[in-house]
């Protein structure tokens, strides 16, 4: 795909994004806050249903995954035991005329701003967590750190989740949460951002099944990629050269998706070793070995991580919906995480037809998300909800007035048929379920 191709698929998925309520530049009016997004009304309802998907494959479907909710403000000691203070930075450069900051990798040979040509200063390292203070006075000893990922927050809590939840090698801690990078290059929309959420799942196993269980992580995963709806075609596995291999990792993959703008990380999935927990041991004071009493031994665990972006993922299954054909735009969504289910319509607003469709919007929403609509053509009703990826339309016509039956409409193939009013329910859960 030509540059000016991926810019311009970019700015109509941006603009259908603000148009019909699924992303809104944060603060836009006072000009907007850089790489900060608001979800709206459509938006926050696909995030939801991805992150509740992602629950529920976790902690529901399988048995050996606790949850947990960290603290977003952490001890600072947390951060210097897993490097973050130390190494967590980039290598950057201002300019003295424009006072731009760049990435030294992205400036030029002879040392000129990219932007205006101005003179850079030398370049320095600047490190990527939000600080702040704790307290009502600003000095040292208050600082404290926005959590840059939620990992963290996890291995502290190793001993306290697998004390209470009585749980024996191999198990994992899952989390949903926000984290935050003062990122000097964001960019493409909500892939990369200062504010943004991860799944992180630390699955913790005996050294020598380490490696086994990274193979089953990295299947496991990519399989749930696919129930989002994702073609396989723009999902492929990355695996880490020694070059590329973080610190804490003896093995790493990532898997990556097919965006407008090339293949991009959308999960990592690592072979920890035992870093994490050795580091915060030491640090702390406090051990965070696990006893195992069949062995009768005590040994600090390796963790296999998977660690996923919500923005990321929301923005590949965006993307990978997105269609435009001969007479309408269309957001091919999975029906499992489209923020509306079913949109609900009269053919017109007389004859009793607005009754009837309003009776059945009223025994859908119990079970789905839905949006009932009596304005303009049921064409362009249609149109609209084609648009915003809702799978299905249920329309009241003057057939239903004789028999009690309604059209159901499939989103992808436009096909209609008819059933009973009292079968939409059940039709609809089978649909939407994944059912054929």
């Amino acid at each position: 795909m030509k540059r000016n191709d991926v810019s311009d698929v970019m700015v109509k998925i941006v603009s259908l994004c603000k148009r019909r309520g699924y992303i809104f530049q944060s603060s836009e009016i006072y000009d907007g806050l850089a790489s900060c997004w608001d979800y709206g009304p459509l938006g926050v309802e696909l995030k939801r249903n991805i992150k509740g998907l992602w629950w529920r494959a976790m902690t529901q479907l399988r048995s050996d995954i606790e949850g947990l909710d960290a603290s977003i403000m952490m001890h600072p000691n947390v951060w210097e035991a897993s490097g973050h203070l130390k190494g967590f930075t980039d290598l950057l450069a201002d300019c003295k005329d424009c006072k731009h900051r760049f990435k030294v990798t992205e400036t030029q040979e002879n040392r000129t701003c990219p932007d205006c040509g101005g003179e850079l200063t030398e370049a320095r390292h600047f490190n990527l967590m939000f600080k702040t203070h704790m307290g009502p006075v600003e000095k040292k000893g208050t600082i404290i750190y926005l959590r840059p990922e939620t990992a963290q927050g996890i291995y502290v809590n190793f001993l306290n989740v697998q004390a209470v939840s009585r749980r024996k090698l191999p198990f994992g801690i899952a989390q949903i949460g926000k984290a935050f990078r003062n990122e000097i290059t964001p960019g493409n929309f909500i892939f990369r951002t200062r504010e943004f959420e991860q799944m992180e799942m630390q699955y913790f196993v005996k050294k020598n099944e380490a490696e086994e269980w990274l193979e089953s992580w990295k299947e496991e995963r990519m399989r749930w990629y696919h129930t989002l709806g994702i073609k396989a075609s723009a999902l492929r596995l990355h695996k880490h050269t020694q070059d590329e291999l973080p610190h804490y990792a003896s093995c790493a993959y990532d898997i990556e998706h097919k965006f407008p703008f090339g293949w991009q990380e959308l999960e990592g999935i690592h072979n920890r070793t035992d870093y994490d927990l050795t580091r915060h041991s030491k640090h702390s004071g406090k051990d965070l070995s696990y006893f195992e009493t069949e062995s009768k031994e005590r040994f600090i665990p390796y963790i296999i991580e998977t660690s996923a972006g919500v923005d990321r993922t929301l923005l590949a299954c965006l993307t990978d919906a997105y269609a435009e054909e001969e007479d309408r735009v269309v957001l091919r969504l999975s029906p499992q995480i489209a923020p509306i289910k079913v949109g609900i319509f009269p053919l017109v607003k007389r004859d009793g037809m607005p009754e009837i469709a309003q009776k059945i919007e009223e025994t859908l929403r119990p079970h789905f998300k839905v949006f009932y609509d009596e304005v303009s053509s049921v064409g362009r009703r249609y149109r609209r909800q084609d648009e915003i990826g809702t799978p299905y339309c249920v329309t009241v016509d003057s057939e239903t007035l004789k028999n009690n039956t309604v059209t159901l409409r499939e989103r992808d193939s436009m096909i209609q048929i008819r059933l009973r009013i009292n079968e939409v329910i059940e039709k609809a859960k089978k649909l939407i379920g994944g059912e054929i």
